[in-house]
């Protein structure tokens, strides 16, 4: 679409609507919980600053004081409030968004790019309005998923604007498949389940010097790149359906409100179906949803979940929410998302009562990922190995722990007997097909990370997963800080590993 912005002509009214959307920001932060004492915390940068890729400030040509401008509120991390309207029988979700986003980049802003998924599939997604800072906009573009809106002056780095968008989604039929994808879609219903998947339009990361980072989508793997952002959601729906959310929930009338802090994103699964168990560890309450007549499966990824929450929080660090729902599919594959998976239908199915089953490993291996994608991010598309290598091996961590007479049938049934190959470090797009892509890397990229432990020693392994996990919360990392950080724990020579499993081995 084309048009025109419409500007703010006066400079009282720039600033009394500066004004109001630091009263507003700090209205909606404060009623998500009490005001924080001490210091303003500290603003995380997604990717680091180089200075070299930052344009050096310009001298003044006016040595005139300039107009005092209004101080913005800081926001640690964009905030996302959404009203979700979900009508299950019509498989239609309406949605008035709201998301603040502060400009923590370094560098000025002129454009502003969203990922919008959903309108990667005809007639789904319907947007019906966008503003910015409360002017409509007119001349975005909105190419597949790539929605990009110019602004009508540039967001300094420091400040913040508002994004206003309301739309309309006409959910797809899950078995509607592309015959070229090798994995099943999750996003949209089937005869038992709606899941809402990126499924809201969301500002992507942008990478200081180089731009907005959104990568094409592929037939497998996952192609996005997610900053840490806040969520206040309100959803509304029909009578007896039962709903699983990324966030935690409080009755609100007829609503239920959920909040999630430091989220990449927010999922929901909703079936009139579903039948639950929790239980709490530590903090966390984890809740297992299945469907009539798994009660056996669901209480086993009930008791895997919850055993790896507890393990993973020793080994690597606090578990980063104080909800996770594991949610059995309606389709035969198994994903990660803040506080929130997916398991595969199939392997309920398969489920013989032995520890050494797909249900067990991949919960474990899902719940990893809370630590691993969730609390340190990375770009899934361009190093996939930096999560999923070591989501694996939380694998064969979690059965040395619990079962540690079946490590030798974990090696085989989950990795050896397909004789993985490949290099740890191919982008998604280079992976030559789902199978050829998973054995190297996540299954070569487990046995990199084994013989890494194996090289420095447990003390220093663990030390390092502890620290990388510190230093990288709320972050996106990069293989420069993995190795970077794993320099720091151990003075080991481990170059003929990378040589033997990275096509090009990166330098710290």
């Amino acid at each position: 679409m084309s048009g025109s912005l419409h500007k703010l002509h006066r400079r009282g009214r720039w600033q009394n609507l500066q004004l109001s959307l630091c009263m507003t920001a700090f209205l909606v932060l404060t009623a998500c919980g009490p005001a924080p004492a001490g210091p303003a915390p500290a603003i995380l940068e997604e990717f680091p600053v180089d200075p070299a890729d930052t344009p050096a400030a310009s001298l003044p040509t006016n040595t005139a004081a300039p107009t005092p401008e209004p101080t913005p509120v800081p926001l640690e991390r964009p905030l996302y409030t959404l009203t979700v309207m979900l009508d299950y029988p019509a498989k239609t979700v309406s949605v008035d968004q709201t998301t603040i986003y502060p400009n923590h980049n370094g560098e000025p802003l002129t454009n502003l790019v969203l990922a919008v998924v959903p309108n990667l599939w005809a007639g789904c997604f319907n947007l019906t309005a966008l503003s910015i800072d409360g002017a409509p906009v007119g001349n975005y573009s909105l190419d597949g998923q790539r929605l990009e809106a110019p602004l009508s002056q540039p967001l300094a780095p420091g400040s913040m604007l508002t994004i206003s968008i309301q739309y309309t989604l006409t959910l797809p039929f899950i078995d509607q498949v592309d015959p070229n994808q090798e994995r099943p879609r999750i996003f949209g219903y089937t005869n038992r389940q709606i899941n809402l998947t990126n499924w809201y339009p969301f500002v992507v990361p942008h990478r200081p010097g180089h731009g907005w980072v959104l990568h094409d989508p592929w037939y497998y793997g996952e192609h996005l790149v997610y900053q840490a952002a806040d969520y206040d959601l309100t959803l509304t729906t029909n009578p007896g359906v039962v709903v699983a959310a990324s966030g935690l929930a409080e009755a609100a009338g007829a609503s239920t409100r959920y909040t999630l802090t430091a989220g990449r994103m927010f999922a929901i699964s909703a079936s009139p179906e579903f039948q639950t168990l929790s239980t709490t560890v530590r903090d966390v309450t984890v809740t297992s949803y299945f469907f009539p007549f798994y009660e056996s499966g669901g209480q086993v990824v009930l008791d895997t979940s919850a055993r790896a929450v507890e393990l993973y929080s020793q080994r690597y660090g606090p578990y980063p929410h104080k909800t996770l729902a594991a949610v059995m599919g309606d389709f035969n594959d198994g994903m990660e998302y803040s506080a929130f998976y997916f398991q595969s239908r199939d392997f309920y199915n398969l489920y013989d009562g032995s520890p050494i089953s797909y249900l067990v490993f991949v919960s474990a291996h899902e719940t990893a990922h809370q630590w691993w994608f969730e609390t340190v991010a990375n770009d899934q598309a361009e190093y996939p190995w930096l999560d999923e290598s070591l989501c694996t091996y939380s694998e064969r961590i979690f059965y040395e722990t619990y079962y540690p007479d079946q490590i030798p049938n974990w090696w085989y049934i989950r990795i050896d007997q397909y004789n993985p190959q490949g290099w740890v470090d191919i982008q998604v797009y280079e992976g030559g097909g789902f199978r050829p892509y998973t054995n190297a890397v996540y299954f070569r990229g487990a046995y990199f990370i084994e013989e890494v432990r194996l090289r420095i020693g447990d003390a220093a392994f663990f030390a390092f997963l502890q620290d990388y996990r510190s230093q990288l919360a709320g972050k996106i990392s990069t293989p420069q800080d993995f190795f970077r950080i794993l320099n720091q724990h151990t003075a080991a020579d481990y170059s003929d590993l990378l040589a033997a499993y990275f096509s090009t081995p990166p330098t710290p």
